[in-house]
């Protein structure tokens, strides 16, 4: 197809404002695919996405749209996914794209991720097609909401596409915007081959597939290839685009997209990002490819079983392939054994990728709680990055710690302000910003730590405003601050996988709560357990778990007192013995007890 009309972009909203719907009705206007081949949320191919209603994956599709004023246009469009852990998603589908799809909810009007994710395109420099999604409904309320993109996000809305993708209104007259509005791919298919790697998975039959964008030159079916950040050489043995099923293709020109199968066996020998070009006639410089992720959240991951490290690492080489948000590295623990120490962007995306795990590799997986990255600056100035609490034992002389700030925006109703304001300020927060965006809404801006809305700030949020406040942030800086590590001890033996470093001022609420929650997860043994949470030597709080005891004087109808002492004293010696041999197992919903310390 000529270049001129080719358009490629991606659908950005906040979570739940209708993405994927959207893209169904595209998919179904040009005919990609039939009525009877047709589902909800289509290109959501997951269980889990289908199961939770929310698109985690980016999934690209190639549509062919036919225009009322003459002409064909091919479409390569790209759903993304809307909840702020899935960003780093949302950053790698725009590298590959002109314009995007601002959706808005018209009964919502602009939310806190609308806000980030239009930030993200305006960086890449792409047009921008606002979309007012939902009309259909009585709520309803498009010129307000016209009136917040002019504002709040300073783009202009008389030529917004107002829309219902799910009664299927403004579908025709967003594909002609889509025609008029944004740019084709710029690039000349003479120049020498210049390929963007913007996603990759693992199949078992065909080995590594790729999803490529051509900015320069042309591809075919028997090229010898390079990936310049691996340096390996390969031959393409196919080429093809998702319609959203698998269409084979000849050749690929500048600026079109789909995925190359070039028996790439291997998973480490591609790189999300990379630049692939041809072995004959090299490209001079490679794109200037992804920035790298830094994860925010790191938890420990060990098998059930130990036989299956070797499964769960294979597992974690396709998953990051796949996700490469992830980043995993090999760790011990002496309650645990052997595992990996695994990095996420937030705790959903923690969630998610355990069950990805579990369900496509059939991994059974113990989590430990979530913490994350701290500074450790000793007496001699030396900077340490610490994401396992249990490492901070081996650090002598130090003067200080520091802990990670994000900046967070918060989106809602004004007859829940003092709800937030309690919360945050629950959590630490330093309030920077108020405004209001229309009447009735109001934006707050705050600086928090990471380590207080980490863990269940989202929850209560959403909760304490019946689901109606938005949440984004982003990483600020390091902060000093006055952290200790609480440690967790079951019969006077340290569970490395159960310490964490929390604020001293919070650390005996802290220790209590989590000694109580303990104590109901785990089960009674046949001896007593004693959990106590400590902060080196002292200890804040404890708790005991009584002993399973056989009634062993239910055989004594009487006589001497000397013979129910004499097995009374028998009793207690075992247990005794066996205290000293036995040890207590944690199950999981004990490492999840960790969570959640609010009492709840």
């Amino acid at each position: 197809m000529n270049q001129n009309q080719l358009r490629n972009f991606s659908i950005i909203a906040h979570i739940d404002h209708g993405k994927s719907t959207l893209a169904d009705k595209l998919i179904l206007a040009t005919g990609a695919l039939e009525k009877r081949q047709m589902k909800e949320q289509v290109l959501d191919s997951m269980d889990l996405e289908r199961e939770r209603g929310i698109t985690i994956k980016a999934q690209t599709v190639n549509l062919l749209y036919k225009s009322p004023k003459g002409g064909e246009y091919g479409f390569n469009m790209i759903d993304t996914p809307g909840h702020v852990d899935f960003t780093y998603e949302v950053s790698r589908s725009l590298a590959a794209c002109e314009g995007v799809l601002l959706v808005v909810d018209a009964t919502q009007g602009i939310q806190a991720q609308t806000i980030a994710n239009l930030n993200l395109a305006m960086k890449h420099n792409l047009s921008i097609i606002p979309v007012i999604n939902k009309v259909d409904l009585p709520s309803a309320n498009p010129e307000a909401v016209k009136e917040q993109l002019e504002d709040v996000l300073q783009i202009e809305a008389h030529d917004a596409v107002l829309a219902s993708a799910k009664e299927g209104i403004g579908i025709a007259e967003l594909m002609e915007a889509i025609v008029e509005r944004i740019p084709p791919p710029v690039g000349d298919a003479d120049k020498p081959l210049k390929c963007l790697l913007f996603d990759a998975w693992y199949d078992s039959y065909r080995g590594v597939i790729v999803l490529i964008k051509v900015v320069e030159g042309s591809l075919a079916v028997g090229d010898s290839i390079l990936l310049m950040a691996t340096g390996r050489k390969f031959i393409i043995e196919e080429l093809g685009v998702l319609t959203p099923l698998p269409k084979q293709v000849d050749s690929f020109k500048a600026g079109e997209v789909g995925y190359m199968i070039a028996n790439i066996k291997e998973l480490d020998q591609t790189k999300i990002g990379d630049t692939v070009t041809h072995v004959a006639r090299p490209t001079d410089a490679p794109l200037p490819g992804y920035k790298e992720v830094k994860p925010m959240v790191f938890s420990g991951l060990y098998p059930i079983s130990g036989d299956q490290y070797e499964l769960l690492r294979d597992a974690l080489k396709k998953l990051t392939l796949n996700d490469a948000s992830v980043t995993y590295e090999a760790e011990t623990s002496t309650a645990l054994g052997f595992g990996f120490r695994c990095g996420f962007l937030g705790l959903l995306h923690m969630e998610i990728v355990r069950e990805r795990l579990e369900r496509e590799y059939n991994v059974e997986l113990l989590t430990t709680a979530p913490t994350v990255v701290y500074k450790v600056i000793t007496t001699s100035d030396e900077v340490i990055l610490i994401d396992n609490p249990s490492k901070l034992k081996g650090i002598k002389n130090v003067d200080r710690m520091e802990e990670p700030y994000v900046r967070g925006t918060i989106i809602m109703p004004e007859e829940y302000i003092g709800t937030i304001m309690a919360l945050t300020r629950d959590r630490r927060g330093i309030q920077t910003k108020m405004e209001y965006l229309a009447p009735g809404t109001v934006l707050f801006e705050y600086h928090l730590p990471f380590n207080e809305i980490v863990l269940d700030f989202y929850d209560r949020l959403k909760s304490s405003t019946k689901g109606y406040a938005s949440f984004d942030y982003e990483f600020l800086d390091f902060r000093a601050s006055n952290l200790v590590k609480l440690d967790v001890l079951l019969n006077g033996e340290l569970v490395d996988a159960l310490s964490l470093i929390c604020h001293k001022d919070k650390v005996q609420y802290l220790g209590r709560d989590l000694a109580k929650k303990l104590k109901e997860q785990i089960p009674r043994q046949m001896y007593e357990v004693i959990i106590q949470a400590a902060v080196g030597t002292k200890v804040l709080a404890r708790e005991t778990i009584k002993a399973l005891r056989k009634n062993v004087l239910a055989k004594c109808y009487g006589g001497d007192i000397t013979r129910k002492r004499k097995l009374l004293e028998k009793q207690k010696a075992g247990k005794k013995k066996m205290k000293q041999v036995g040890k207590v197992e944690i199950p999981q919903e004990a490492f999840l007890a960790v969570l959640r310390t609010d009492g709840k």
